[in-house]
């Protein structure tokens, strides 16, 4: 399959050949996901660009196409979860939970195109808002294979993680909601560059501030320490229009909800084994247990109760890896976490729980939700031939002269009724021509007529594949079979 690229603007033009391998691929999947009681939705292309900015994370908010149009801060949907929450609060809140709902079409990226992935693509998905884990979850992980399985993916790999689970391990360890917002969404920057490449992002140095310093002290007194000490040294405190005890004012408050250098390393290196533990379910689990042992955290039983509820579901464990330095990149993840993976590597899908972004878009109540999507184009690249080229036999219907045209147009009509992909000439090429022009085109069946064909209500049908002709009345042509 060829990738036809545009040289300026990195978008890619989507050929005939490539429509219909996406078209029978994208029909699998979509079968799939009705099946299972999910609902279509379409929604714009383009949103207010706040939409994103809250909660996407900073990799991806990076590769958002924005833009300003009649004074309003725009953007192309770079993904569909936050449109489609969205959508629910603005629209659905009145109806029962649990709201099963799937989607299918454009998003736009700007990153760089490579093998399968384009600035412009294509994802299918689900959410399913008011389920709770783990029950909605391991629906959500079996749903993605099953989706897979019908388009032809033979080979893949599901990795699971745990985004709670972190959370959950730094909380205990006393930190900020901010600071473990960025030590969560640094795992896979930890597992990749090492303790120090995220401790230099986090400014946590030897030149930074202890809030131990203020220990044992009150406010008025760490003012006046910090004061005198930064005059000592010559640093000049006035500038703009605050007085410096203001400005020391607010550094003591900074402080005081700082965490200690020693609770941030402490973090770092907890992290740095728990994000390294990859493989087998029974056994990264039991790792994990062991790493996290002397800590209170909240994670990874319900992690236990997702595989058991997918592997009910027909998931087969063996395809399954936990992955503990799983990130995803997107910061409305709360939850259990997974992508999956072709056989060359290839990923396919993603997707995980979001319990808070209902809540973070205006909604009347939190709402739990868990959800994921298909990259289109990746699917078709991983799937199998014959899956991506199912479609009904073509027929050329060629009449020998004008005279006879109208009867050409009605077989075509009844054709098309019996399933065929059914096509005139309309270049009145002669037989000949028509039969050369029908095999550089692949269409199997070429149906000639004439007055005798008009007159015996029947057609000259020539198969290509098989090299027959014989003459079959209308009423005898067969159903198309693919």
């Amino acid at each position: 399959m060829g990738s036809n690229i545009d040289a300026v603007r990195g978008m890619r033009d989507v050929l005939p050949s490539e429509v219909m391998a996406q078209t029978a691929v994208a029909a699998s999947i979509e079968r799939v996901l009705a099946a299972s009681g999910y609902e279509p939705v379409d929604l714009p292309i383009i949103e207010h660009r706040d939409l994103y900015l809250r909660k996407l994370g900073e990799e991806l908010v990076g590769k958002v196409y924005e833009f300003n149009f009649n004074g309003r801060d725009l953007a192309l949907r770079p993904e569909w979860t936050a449109s489609v929450l969205r959508a629910y609060v603005g629209c659905m809140q009145d109806q029962p939970l649990p709201l099963r709902l799937r989607y299918a079409g454009p998003v736009f990226r700007n990153e760089r195109p490579q093998r399968a992935t384009y600035r412009q693509f294509t994802q299918i998905g689900v959410e399913l808002i008011g389920g709770t884990a783990p029950r909605a979850d391991a629906e959500c992980l079996a749903l993605a294979c099953e989706g897979l399985v019908a388009a032809g993916v033979t080979r893949f790999t599901v990795r699971i993680g745990h985004i709670g689970l972190i959370r959950s391990l730094l909380a205990s360890l006393g930190l900020s909601e901010r600071t473990q917002g960025r030590l969560a969404w640094d795992l896979e920057r930890l597992r990749e560059h090492g303790v120090s490449a995220v401790r230099a992002e986090l400014d946590v140095s030897a030149a930074t501030l202890d809030p131990a310093l203020l220990d044992g002290i009150d406010d008025q007194q760490a003012e006046a320490l910090l004061l005198h000490a930064l005059r000592e040294i010559g640093v000049n405190l006035r500038f703009g229009t605050r007085p410096p005890e203001a400005i020391v004012g607010r550094l003591v408050r900074k402080l005081r909800r700082s965490e200690s250098r020693e609770r941030i390393e402490q973090a770092l290196q907890v992290l740095d084994h728990l994000c390294r533990i990859e493989g087998r379910p029974d056994e990264a689990l039991a790792e994990a247990g062991e790493v996290l042992r002397d800590y209170a955290v909240t994670g990874l039983d319900e992690l236990r109760a997702i595989l058991h509820l997918a592997a009910a579901h027909g998931v087969a464990l063996d395809q399954v890896r936990l992955d503990f330095g799983l990130g995803r990149g997107l910061h409305y993840y709360t939850g259990m976490i997974f992508e999956i993976y072709a056989g060359d590597g290839l990923q396919l899908c993603g997707g995980g729980r979001y319990d808070d972004l209902v809540s973070a878009l205006g909604g009347r109540q939190p709402t739990p939700a868990v959800g994921f999507a298909y990259g289109l184009e990746r699917v078709v690249a991983a799937a199998s031939p014959v899956a991506a080229r199912s479609r009904p036999p073509a027929v050329l219907v060629v009449a020998t002269d004008d005279d006879h045209y109208p009867y050409a147009l009605e077989v075509a009509r009844l054709l098309r009724v019996r399933g065929y992909t059914a096509m005139t000439d309309v270049r009145m090429r002669g037989i000949s021509g028509n039969l050369r022009d029908a095999a550089r085109r692949g269409v199997r069946f070429v149906a000639v007529v004439g007055a005798d064909e008009c007159a015996q209500r029947c057609v000259a049908w020539r198969d290509l594949e098989r090299h027959e002709e014989y003459r079959i009345a209308l009423s005898n042509i067969p159903q198309a079979k693919e």
